[in-house]
């Protein structure tokens, strides 16, 4: 594959990445149905996808343990991220996912045992900065904002857990061994029902169309297709690419639901500066690292 068909492909795959937002806001079914039902769907369609190309699902005792556990994190991280959405708009849900580096850079090092950069630390108090604005200026959705940046953590979370399974695992059995622990996780969750609320598991045609789409084609083929090509470019490359999604997933919203997703100047200053901070971070650190050599 050439390099230019890759980044292509990538491109796609981001964008495909920003459409689950507009899904979530399409869907009418409340935000933990929908994950669990957009987790079903997904370990089906890598289940067949497994099948298909006849790759082992054979994993370690050890390994298979911590997949599952870390498939409950990504299945909060979803439930926060569209409960943002149904509580707030897709614009302040996507904004707040975009923090994700400023837990990244906190977390990490108890992780990673890696010392946080002075990069790290400036990039993360710019994006507290666009955090404080949005909260200023967006007083109507500060539950929306609050569930956005849990979303964000257990991002963090995930992803730092991720790191080192994604190094010794195929990443198609992470990803299937993850949404099936999410699954479990619900499953538990919803019939020991704490809350006693009412779980709405009756779908409409066009809620079960959209969740296919979300489960296929967003989640399972989407991911197959990204780590496919990560492989062949640079992790540079990768990082600014995928900070695309959070662009893409809010000029989508705005063509799809129109004045519904405007918001105040505020909102898109605080925004600017947090996706400033997001887009530059990947630069600068490729810069100092190309100067130490």
């Amino acid at each position: 594959m050439h390099l230019n068909k890759n980044l292509f492909i990538l491109h796609i795959t981001v964008f495909i990445w920003g459409f689950t937002a507009i899904l979530g806001q399409l869907i009418s079914i409340a935000a933990l149905e929908l994950v669990w039902y957009r987790m079903l769907i997904a370990c089906i369609s890598l289940l067949i996808y497994h099948i298909w190309t006849k790759k082992s699902l054979k994993i370690g005792q050890k390994d298979l343990g911590k997949l599952i556990g870390i498939g409950g994190i990504v299945a909060l991280h979803w439930f926060f991220f569209y409960h943002s959405i149904k509580t707030s708009t897709i614009s302040v849900a996507l904004v707040c996912l975009s923090s994700s580096a400023l837990f990244t850079s906190l977390l990490s090092p108890f992780y990673t045992k890696l010392k946080t950069s002075a990069l790290d630390l400036i990039i993360g108090l710019v994006i507290i900065v666009g955090i404080i604005l949005i909260f200023h200026f967006e007083t109507n959705y500060t539950l929306g904002i609050i569930y956005g940046l849990l979303s964000s953590l257990m991002a963090s979370i995930f992803t730092i857990l991720n790191e080192k399974a994604v190094k010794k695992i195929e990443a198609a059995s992470i990803s299937f061994y993850e949404m099936l622990g999410g699954l479990a996780f619900l499953s538990a969750y919803m019939s020991l029902n704490p809350s006693g609320e009412h779980f709405q598991m009756q779908l409409s045609n066009s809620d079960l169309f959209y969740l296919i789409i979300l489960g296929t084609v967003c989640t399972a083929i989407a991911y197959v297709l990204g780590v496919a090509v990560m492989k062949e470019l640079s992790a540079y490359t990768v990082v600014l690419t995928t900070n695309l999604e959070p662009l893409y997933g809010i000029m989508l919203a705005y063509l799809i639901f129109g004045s519904k997703e405007l918001m105040s100047t505020g909102f898109y200053q605080g925004a600017a500066l947090i996706l400033l901070a997001v887009f530059s971070y990947p630069l600068i650190k490729s810069k100092l690292e190309a100067n130490k050599k």
